[in-house]
């Protein structure tokens, strides 16, 4: 496979994530960054996203449905650089059964910020499950969250 399918295949599965998933709009997820190296995706505050009145923080549920969609992005791109056979219609038929096996997200300190960003690695790359690491911080690099997810990819 090349590179150029790669990115082809990684660009049409962004732009499903971005612009096609109602709920990720409902948040206002941008996907600021996905490629093989990995994904970056942005929310930024607004007034709907707020879990605690008094404090005025992020809610919990945005943290973790931000770091969800960052494992499941990142377990995918991980399954795309794991072979350089994957035809484009092979990777077509993958995304299409991508979804979560677990999730766990830890809290490190309350979601205070404008603008909240996920980052993932992969840890175990596999043919049908991978294990991601996600991590959320602000615009000040305060580290607001980690996760770690299971993936089916195929």
């Amino acid at each position: 496979m090349t590179n150029n399918v790669q990115a082809t295949m990684l660009a049409n599965v962004a732009e499903i994530f971005d612009k096609h998933v109602p709920f990720h709009n409902l948040l206002g997820m941008d996907i600021k960054r996905y490629d093989i190296e990995g994904v970056e995706v942005v929310v930024n505050m607004k007034p709907e996203l707020i879990g605690n009145i008094h404090q005025q923080i992020l809610h919990g549920g945005v943290t973790a449905t931000v770091l969800d969609v960052v494992g499941g992005l990142t377990a995918f791109s991980g399954l795309v650089a794991s072979r350089d056979d994957w035809t484009l219609a092979d990777l077509e038929k993958r995304i299409q059964t991508l979804g979560t096996i677990d999730l766990r997200i830890d809290y490190l300190r309350p979601g205070r910020g404008e603008v909240f960003s996920g980052t993932g690695t992969v840890i175990r790359a596999g043919n049908r499950v991978s294990v991601c690491r996600m991590e959320l911080h602000n615009e000040q690099g305060d580290h607001i969250a980690f996760g770690t997810g299971t993936y089916m990819v195929g």
